[in-house]
């Protein structure tokens, strides 16, 4: 069932984002109580080829210090913090450097093979928080309130095809192009058909999750030259299945919707704002206007501010 939020402030200023998507997402809880997540653009604020890791540590002897010392071997640790969560396990905050954003993933990819670590995400204009539970302890726990930026998006999740864990709460992420996002409310029915092309041609899938699929999916269009909107297009006419999609990027958002309009969505815009919700009691956490648009079946919206 799953709740999607997203907002975006069209003066290009930054802006309280995370209390804006934690309003947003309370709003939603109901929809989905497994776990909720964030990314919020603009918060960073990093020089080039600086980027932020998030990484889940088991609590096991040695495990933090292993990863410290092959993060040191890859590039000094310029911050860093320690995020206790629930579980086994805690949460890992660190800012790198990198020559280029091609050596992201490989960088990601070395920090995975190490026991009892795992990266939730690496960024350089974004910041991503996901963890298991209820909207308002994560936010609480990760200080969401704090985290000021231009735009956002958030989800809360009801399990259905995967596990309950930090990994699979959205957003998902792809590293074909720099800081792209997906969260997602529905099934795509057509995913082996959507997934094999992109597979050949060299993206690399880590879980069954169709949402995983889906922002790989975008990344390759985006990365072919579309605009956001034209691959939202795209995305309606490729995709099969009951969906609602919200996509973020350094530039803006956008949505899409099913062609059989079997997923909610609704959207506002005014002067100040552009924001799309699964449900119009969201939009009422940040904005008071009474336009609301419900998003017809097979309609796409994007905002961008760049």
């Amino acid at each position: 069932m799953c709740g999607i939020a997203g907002v975006i402030y069209k003066d290009k200023k930054t802006h309280p984002v995370g209390e804006a998507l934690t309003s947003m997402l309370e709003s939603l809880q109901h929809r989905g109580p497994d776990s909720a997540g964030y990314a919020i653009y603009g918060s960073l604020d990093f020089p080039e080829n600086y980027y932020q890791l998030n990484i889940e540590v088991k609590r096991r002897r040695g495990a933090l210090d292993n990863l410290k010392s092959l993060l040191n071997q890859i590039s000094p640790i310029f911050e860093e913090q320690l995020i206790e969560s629930v579980g086994d396990s805690d949460v890992y905050k660190c800012k790198i450097a990198l020559d280029e954003f091609s050596l992201l993933k490989p960088c990601i990819n070395e920090i995975d093979d190490l026991e009892n670590v795992r990266v939730i995400n690496g960024s350089h204009s974004f910041e991503m928080i996901k963890d298991t539970g209820k909207v308002k302890d994560i936010a609480e726990r990760f200080n969401v309130a704090s985290r000021m930026g231009t735009h956002g998006i958030g989800h809360t999740r009801f399990a259905t095809e995967s596990g309950v864990d930090r990994y699979h709460a959205h957003p998902y992420q792809s590293y074909i192009i720099p800081d792209i996002t997906v969260v997602h409310n529905g099934q795509i029915t057509n995913y082996w058909k959507i997934r094999d092309p992109l597979e050949r041609k060299g993206h690399t899938f880590e879980s069954f999750n169709d949402t995983e699929c889906i922002v790989h999916y975008m990344a390759d269009k985006l990365d072919q030259g579309y605009k956001l909107e034209e691959a939202l297009d795209q995305a309606v006419i490729d995709l099969d299945g009951p969906f609602s999609i919200l996509v973020g990027t350094p530039n803006g958002i956008g949505i899409a919707k099913d062609k059989l309009g079997l997923r909610p969505g609704v959207m506002v815009e005014t002067d100040e704002i552009f924001a799309v919700a699964s449900e119009e009691m969201a939009l009422h956490d940040v904005t008071d206007s009474d336009e609301i648009e419900q998003i017809a079946p097979g309609e796409t919206r994007a905002y961008t501010i760049w």
